[in-house]
């Protein structure tokens, strides 16, 4: 974005794309704000669209009556949204909501114009699109564990958004498929800026997975949207949601295939480790169902495949939770037979691991290999800018009071600080 891109330009475009709306959607909802008597005045869609682009780029700024349908639309007074006074916010370092998309892009250089093609599609959708998508799934997949977010999301932002698109100009049953693959790209979405530390944008993407695992109509769909509200709920801190969100998934249960109920029971045990009862022997109840579960996972779903996918699935889940419920030596065993089999290639989510093995450590305690694990799950956060393994680090220090004044303490605390 220009460094001379005026506040206002910037506030336009970082308003419509913290509701998800593409340039065609503000369209239409700047029309639906003009009253009887504007309304026949507009221009035409096509060149309203044109319009907003305009506004969007800075090449002119909107007169009336559009600052008054964008003041409505958006919900704000019209000099909230053209006045300077909001600008640093937005464009800048106060990064708030509705700037969250360009601290994140400003932070790990993503592009900001995937989103925003808005070339609507014309006639038939053939049904080999939809397997188009879905076969690219797996190879995302592969990639997030290698790169984390900063690479990948400008790629699945483009392809999540076409599928919307194409979805609206499909007809069924190629608009089911079509759902059911925009569900598992807005899910991966959502998880990715999730990862990049965006959890406003984060939440949003969840929300369009599971509008559009309704409106497939597939059970399995509307249980795994569900189990992703909750792994997103895990990161804001709130068990309470993560078993609501659980509990919906898993309402139907004797419907769902293994792989679905693994994912709501792995996320049930997570949420229930979050509560203040800390009830351990519930966690370990849910995570025995779920690990019963794992040899039968055979449905062709490409997505959520991290059950088959993680070695040692289960045992993560257990000592991550065993952890937060301090049972801490116990967690250190799993997380030492775990980390003697993950593949090296796996570098975020082997940071992420060693960030939590070694907090386990640090409560044991054991510094010395607490400053060494540490360190090495440092050395990932660069390549993948994961916010969420940077978490993971600064939480080690947590559990590392009491030895914060020895030699060890105070190398683990020289690296903590380079995440504050």
């Amino acid at each position: 974005m220009s460094d001379d891109l005026p506040a206002w330009a910037v506030r336009l475009r970082a308003e419509r794309r913290n509701r998800l709306w593409s340039q065609r959607e503000m369209a239409r909802r700047l029309v639906e704000a003009a009253d009887e008597d504007t309304r026949p005045r507009l221009s035409s869609r096509e060149t309203m669209v044109r319009r907003i682009k305009a506004y969007e780029a800075g090449h002119n700024r909107p007169g009336d009556p559009y600052r008054v349908l964008y003041a409505r639309a958006f919900g704000f007074t019209e000099a909230d949204l053209f006045g300077e006074n909001r600008g640093s916010r937005v464009a800048g370092e106060g990064c708030g909501v509705a700037g969250s998309r360009q601290c994140v892009a400003a932070r790990y250089d993503i592009p900001m114009d995937p989103a925003d093609a808005d070339v609507s599609h014309h006639g038939p959708v053939a049904p080999e699109v939809v397997m188009y998508f879905l076969e690219q799934l797996p190879g995302h997949y592969k990639a997030d564990m290698w790169l984390g977010p900063r690479h990948l999301i400008p790629t699945v932002a483009t392809q999540a958004e076409l599928i919307r698109e194409l979805a609206q100009a499909a007809d069924a049953p190629v608009r089911r498929g079509l759902l059911g693959a925009g569900v598992a790209y807005a899910a991966l979405l959502g998880w990715l800026y999730q990862d990049a530390g965006d959890l406003g944008r984060a939440r949003a993407w969840r929300a369009v997975a599971l509008d559009m695992a309704h409106r497939s109509q597939d059970p399995q769909l509307i249980s795994y949207a569900l189990t992703n509200k909750a792994m997103l709920a895990v990161d804001l801190d709130d068990g309470r949601m993560v078993v609501d969100y659980t509990e919906a998934a898993l309402a139907d249960e004797a419907k769902l295939c293994p792989k679905v109920r693994i994912l709501a029971l792995v996320h049930q045990a997570h949420g229930h480790s979050m509560l203040p009862a800390r009830d351990r022997d519930l966690v370990d109840r849910l995570l025995d169902r779920a690990a019963v579960l794992v040899d039968r996972v055979d449905d062709e779903y490409p997505w959520g495949n991290a059950c088959r996918r993680t070695l040692g699935y289960i045992d993560v889940q257990r000592a991550t939770a065993y952890v937060r419920l301090g049972a801490y030596r116990e967690a250190v065993a799993l997380w030492d037979r775990i980390l003697g089999t993950a593949p090296e290639s796996a570098r975020r989510d082997n940071g992420v691991f060693w960030a939590r093995q070694a907090a386990a450590l640090a409560a044991v305690p054991e510094p010395e290999r607490v400053v060494q694990i540490t360190s090495a799950a440092a050395s990932v956060v660069g390549g993948t800018g994961s916010a969420r393994l940077r978490k993971e680090i600064k939480a080690v220090s947590r559990h590392a009071t009491a030895w914060a004044s020895t030699g060890p303490g105070r190398e683990l605390a020289a690296i903590v600080a380079r995440f504050a």
